[in-house]
């Protein structure tokens, strides 16, 4: 009996891993696709488009129906905070995994 609770485990173990690094490839690939928009709203936060778009807005220049997260400092900012989080946490992880595979 101990061998078919084993097996079945393992089987477990099987499909929650080869489900978790499915979704993991997809949102990696998304993640990589979206790094240059991340570079965009990094060099665009503070430039003098940005601070033109900003006094523009403010001077009401603009459809009262745009979307204007991006003229808001705290969005790209954490936007890009969050980003750097995320690569060190990977960075991190990617450490852990080789030092136990060494």
């Amino acid at each position: 009996m101990g061998q078919l609770i084993r097996i079945r485990e393992m089987e477990q173990s099987l499909d929650q891993a080869t489900a978790a690094i499915k979704q993991l490839k997809t949102a990696l690939n998304a993640y990589q696709a979206a790094q240059p928009s991340i570079a965009m709203l990094s060099a665009y936060l503070g430039s003098d488009d940005w601070r033109q778009d900003l006094a523009d807005d403010e001077r009401g220049l603009f459809p009262p129906n745009l979307k204007r997260g991006v003229l808001s400092e705290d969005a790209i900012w954490n936007l890009l905070e969050n980003n750097r989080e995320l690569l060190e946490q990977m960075q991190n992880l990617a450490n852990q995994l080789l030092q136990k595979s060494l």
